[in-house]
């Protein structure tokens, strides 16, 4: 399901752009490209940049709700753990003890200048 999510998404996306592209900020837009001519025949003057608006407010939409439900399709079942988390409780559990001096301590209370 998450996989499905993400290619919609890219996919919306893709569209999304091209839709953008394709306007204008002056109104030539998809009327202008091909010089006014077919395009306004087809679309006429004034509902290609209606089209292109309600569509890109569309895809905006779905683009903003699947990434919302995106956060939810994902599988938390398995809770993994980052390597440094995995360390960190391996160190604690494991934690190494020393073994006792073999002389008893004599070292750590002998004077280091010598017999001065």
């Amino acid at each position: 399901m998450f996989i499905f999510l993400i290619v919609l998404i890219t996919l919306i996306a893709v569209l999304l752009m091209l839709v953008v592209l394709v306007q204008s900020g002056k109104g030539g837009g998809l009327a202008g490209i091909a010089a006014g001519g077919a395009t306004t025949q087809i679309l006429g003057t004034r509902q290609a940049p209606d089209i292109l608006e309600k569509a890109t407010w569309t895809l905006a939409t779905a683009f903003i709700v699947l990434c919302i439900l995106t956060n939810f399709a994902v599988d938390r079942g398995e809770q993994q753990e980052s390597v440094i988390q995995q360390q960190a409780q391996g160190a604690r559990t494991e934690q190494p003890v020393l073994p006792p001096p073999a002389d008893g301590g004599a070292q750590q209370n002998a004077p280091e200048g010598g017999n001065n």
